[in-house]
């Protein structure tokens, strides 16, 4: 699985350019879907500001969520690399607020998940652990844990992640928690100390029997800490995807 392909092709749509993979099938799961755009014939007002079109003020599709609008409500052109547009396109108000606030996962977080940090992992109920530097693989959809062996997580199975903290223990309150990470709903979020490691409970294969995974902060806790804080916003990326 891990040899799926990364080749990109360039394509147009009606909202702009996009480089998007060859095959769709093998698209980040943090990228969103191009919006089905209001009809025209649906929208003789903003739907904002509720100013009336005509030959003078014009209408506008945001390319993040398609609705309609005047060019004063819908002026601002983002980036949006969650749909792969190549050159910033035009958003209202609110999408542009929040595809500002996922600029930094993607100039900065994503990086960090591709460099991987260095983790302490014990695999199910066993009493061995073995250290092993995990990373987000270049198509996003795979966590490769690397040591003296070699384990690949699709995030399409992880079924829950906890990013525990200082001084938590599963179970407890002060931790991050996702259940069906990619599928169902957000459980909480809570506590305030620096993240330590990570619990993942996956489904491997076709098999209905969890795996749990147990990552503990190696010697370098500083770097573990900063993968495991860019984790976090990529699991909230993921949840936040199903509703978009």
């Amino acid at each position: 699985m891990s040899a799926v392909p990364d080749g990109k092709k360039l394509v147009r749509s009606p909202s702009g350019l996009r480089m998007v993979p060859e095959d769709g099938a093998f698209s980040s799961p943090f990228c969103l879907r191009e919006p089905r755009w209001v009809p025209d014939r649906e929208c003789p007002r903003c739907m904002q500001c509720d100013t009336k079109f005509d030959f003078i003020r014009r209408k506008h599709h945001c390319r993040r969520c398609g609705r309609c609008f005047c060019d004063k409500c819908c002026s601002r052109k983002v980036a949006l690399p969650r749909m792969c547009f190549v050159d910033p396109v035009r958003q209202c108000g609110e999408c542009s607020l929040a595809s500002h606030k996922e600029s930094e996962f993607y100039d900065k977080q994503l990086k960090v998940l591709l460099a991987g940090g260095t983790f302490v992992v014990t695999v199910g109920t066993s009493e061995k652990s073995e250290t092993m530097t995990c990373r987000l693989s270049n198509n996003h959809r795979y966590l490769f844990l690397d040591g003296d062996t070699h384990l690949e997580v699709a995030l399409s199975r992880v079924s829950s992640m906890q990013i525990l903290t200082d001084g938590s223990s599963p179970g407890e309150t002060d931790l991050h928690s996702y259940t069906s990470l990619l599928d169902s709903h957000f459980l909480s979020e809570g506590g305030g100390g620096r993240p330590s490691g990570l619990l993942l409970l996956c489904r491997p294969g076709d098999s209905q029997d969890g795996l749990q995974l147990r990552m503990e902060a190696s010697d370098d806790r500083k770097l573990a800490s900063v993968w495991l804080a860019a984790m976090h916003k990529a699991a909230k990326l993921l949840y936040e995807a199903r509703d978009q």
